[in-house]
């Protein structure tokens, strides 16, 4: 039994979950301890005691935690990725290539601690000197997703740390291990009692208790729209800071003077590998006319090449579906793509010797933005492929979403390329590029429905984990 961690405490929970593999749904890799409001609120407690010091701590002090924990993690990345791809269905090296990530995370925002900034300005007033400095914004709840359970757990736990915040953190109820993980490897860096909590749960208990309580000063969530924009609403209703990551339906826009290997590579990438359970997949196509049909008969081919299996199984391009309640969306949508007259390839229930939630890569082709599988999140491996007459048409079906996380466009012209970086209504743009794939040391987050807040990661994480004084002093 896995435990919660309260107050430097490891403790039970009022309940247990199961945390079940998905490639082979008769391993269960753990019980793990699911908190209840009263356990939360005392989570919380101790993060706001924890934070009287915490807050005061010296640089120094929080590089050498969060270094040591990086270190921590970059040493057993292949251990830590093998938990991932367990619990989540990640293939193995995309799960050793998160928890190599959640450590460069990590030993970046060590550094970030010894970089937070102020300013001295010269006042309007003689004799008057002023001062800008950052502070911390005191006890930060985080609600994670369970498509990247490492990563984006270290995306929000590091710079909030490293700006002084104490944390709650609540993983997503389906993969609880990986965040179990780092809470361990953060004590064994030397974490102080209180300063990181772990409550784990589901979202309506421990979600809820985080969002309602007044003691808790900002809410990073990232998850679904409809519990995004609930959790927006509640927290700016008690004047909490908020940030939330929601999805997208993301672009990519092939020209045809576009490289063909490069650009069928890009969207097999982009919208199948991971499972397509990325909210940076392309599940949106966009091919002009003159390269159309060798677009499509090149991404078959590639598509019949994939082999779907067991996450830790050598030689598999994509392990399966997170659960059956993800699978179910996903072939709803599937049969949805159907009757809107969509030509379907792949897209059927895959057998393997593991009873898994195994589903292949589905392509639609011959379909129009307005149809119900372009509007809308599948979180699958299945997109859609959209004729168009040339850039410019491509531009506005590219930007005619209520999304607008990520963007690419495949295409040799500079012309083009330097247009689409101005004019895609998207946070993050990629020329001949999957659009799934960023960097952990630039800002992450989109426009319109996709994002609302302030961006993570980078040094632009210190525009949520830290609040700007301004002091001023008069020398008498």
């Amino acid at each position: 039994m896995k435990k919660n961690l309260i107050g430097g405490n490891w403790v039970e929970g009022a309940s247990a979950t199961k945390n079940i593999n998905p490639s082979d749904i008769s391993d269960t890799i753990d019980e793990f301890a699911a908190a209840d409001a009263a356990q939360v609120n005392q989570a919380i407690d101790a993060a706001a005691e924890a934070g009287k010091t915490w807050a005061h701590s010296t640089p120094q002090q929080r590089f050498d935690l969060l270094d040591k924990a990086g270190e921590l993690i970059l040493a057993r990345r292949q251990e830590l990725g093998t938990l991932l791809s367990r619990e989540e269905g990640k293939v193995l090296a995309e799960g050793i290539g998160e928890a190599t990530r959640a450590g460069h995370i990590f030993k970046f925002m060590a550094g970030e601690a010894l970089r937070i900034e102020g300013e001295a300005r010269a006042s309007a007033r003689p004799g008057i000197e002023t001062y800008i400095t950052r502070e911390p914004v005191g006890v930060v709840g985080l609600i994670t997703p369970w498509n990247f359970p490492i990563a984006i757990p270290a995306w929000k736990i590091a710079p909030a740390l490293a700006h002084g915040n104490t944390v709650v953190v609540k993983p997503a109820d389906l993969v609880p291990a990986s965040t179990h993980a780092i809470a361990e490897i953060l004590v064994e860096a030397g974490l102080p009692a209180g300063v990181l909590n772990l409550t784990m749960g589901p979202g309506r208990v421990v979600g809820e208790a985080l969002v309602n309580s007044p003691k808790v000063k900002a809410i990073s969530f990232t998850g679904s729209v409809g519990t995004g924009m609930s959790i927006a609403q509640k927290a700016v209703a008690s004047g909490k800071k908020v940030q939330t990551e929601m999805g997208g339906k993301n672009p990519l826009i092939v020209l045809d003077d576009a490289d063909l290997e490069n650009a069928v590579n890009s969207a097999l990438n982009g919208a199948f590998f991971s499972t397509g359970q990325r909210c940076t997949a392309c599940s949106r196509l966009i091919v002009t006319a003159g390269i159309y049909d060798k677009f499509v008969a090149r991404m078959k081919e590639k598509m019949a090449a994939l082999k779907i299996g067991h996450a830790l199984e050598a030689g598999i391009d994509i392990g399966p579906v997170v659960d059956q309640k993800q699978l179910d969306q996903d072939l709803k949508y599937i049969e949805i793509g159907q009757k809107e007259s969509g030509s379907l390839v792949g897209g059927g229930l895959v057998e393997r010797p593991t009873k898994g939630f195994f589903l292949a890569p589905a392509l639609f082709t011959d379909t129009t933005n307005q149809m119900q599988i372009n509007r809308e999140e599948v979180f699958g491996p299945v997109a859609s492929i959209i004729r168009v007459k040339d850039y410019e048409e491509a531009l506005a079906v590219a930007n005619d979403t209520e999304f607008g996380l990520s963007a690419g466009i495949c295409t040799s012209s500079l012309k083009y390329a330097t247009h689409f970086r101005r004019h895609s209504q998207a946070g993050m743009v990629m020329v001949n590029l999957s659009t799934a794939g960023v960097d952990y040391h630039v800002p992450f987050g989109g426009t319109k429905g996709s994002s609302y807040g302030s961006r993570e990661q980078g040094r632009y994480a210190q525009e949520f984990y830290s609040t700007v004084k301004t002091a001023y002093s008069y020398a008498l």
